[in-house]
């Protein structure tokens, strides 16, 4: 981080809820100055009723990206110590019901948008020589599960690009982390399960059986909310990737991620696959 006495800022972006509206909150009370983002103007307003600077963003519109970020820097004088990635959302369906245009919209949301962010970023932090880039990327990015397939390509895809980012960047200054969850309490199940009902015929479909088992499990997860940590989980971890002088590049979140990395290390792709299937 900068040697000088300025106050460090960081772009939050996702934090209508969740992880990025807890991350936001904790990282100003530490003395940071967060400039958050949300789509809704309902959810900017909560935000800026706590005190947080806050704007519209919304990664599917590269329109809102370029005004956010314009915003972002207005603000805080065009210095950007720390980008957060954050937010998007989960596609849940088998892979051959899914419709293109729905695995399109899951890497606008997921992927495209986050890169467009990173690299009006970048120029910024290669002015200052430093800077660190944080992607809320899923375990899913490393350990497939079925019937999130667009989900998991479009965290695969973050977890590519991430990693050659972090490469390309070796000896700027500029560190990028990937933080990878396992299931948070947030609304992102609830959400999902919303877009699964949109895009997916359900009824018609050869897995039929398996899409009813998983919602009648999705909704009763979704009531007890049991077994679950925290978004200050991923803060834990994500004040570390901000501050260490040596952040990771990897920062599994969860006793079941880390179970995934795990298993995925040390089990043959015979055995890994198939056990795998029977996570859901």
């Amino acid at each position: 981080m900068s040697g000088n006495n300025q106050q460090k800022t960081i772009l939050v972006t996702g934090c209508s809820s969740g992880i990025g509206a807890y991350c936001a909150r904790a990282l100003k009370a530490e003395g940071w100055h967060v400039i958050a983002s949300a789509r809704s103007e309902e959810d900017i307003s909560t935000l800026r009723n706590d005190g947080i600077e806050a704007y519209r963003l919304d990664y599917a519109d590269p329109d809102s990206i370029a005004t956010f970020f314009a915003q972002a820097m207005e603000a805080t004088g065009g210095r950007c110590d720390a980008l957060f990635n954050n937010g998007g959302y989960g596609q849940v369906g088998a892979v051959e019901d899914l419709p293109v245009d729905a695995l399109r919209a899951q890497f606008e949301a997921n992927f495209f948008g986050w890169h467009d962010l990173t690299r009006r970023v970048l120029p910024v932090m290669r002015a200052q020589r430093h800077g660190r880039i944080v992607q809320c990327s899923s375990i899913l990015g490393l350990v497939p599960m079925r019937f999130r397939g667009a989900y998991n390509a479009s965290k695969h895809a973050l977890e590519g690009l991430s990693v050659t980012l972090a490469m390309e960047l070796e000896g700027s200054g500029i560190h990028v982390s990937l933080i990878e969850p396992g299931a948070i309490k947030s609304k992102f199940r609830a959400n999902a399960l919303k877009l699964f009902h949109r895009n997916i015929d359900i009824e018609n479909s050869l897995h039929l059986e398996d899409y009813q088992a998983q919602l009648r499990r999705l909704e009763k997860q979704e009531q007890s909310d049991s077994g679950k940590l925290g978004p200050e989980a991923v803060h834990e971890v994500l004040r570390h990737a901000l501050t260490s002088p040596r952040p990771r590049y990897h920062y599994p979140v969860t006793r079941a991620a880390k179970l995934g990395v795990l298993a995925r290390r040390i089990l043959p792709a015979r055995i890994f696959y198939p056990w795998l299937a029977t996570q859901d």
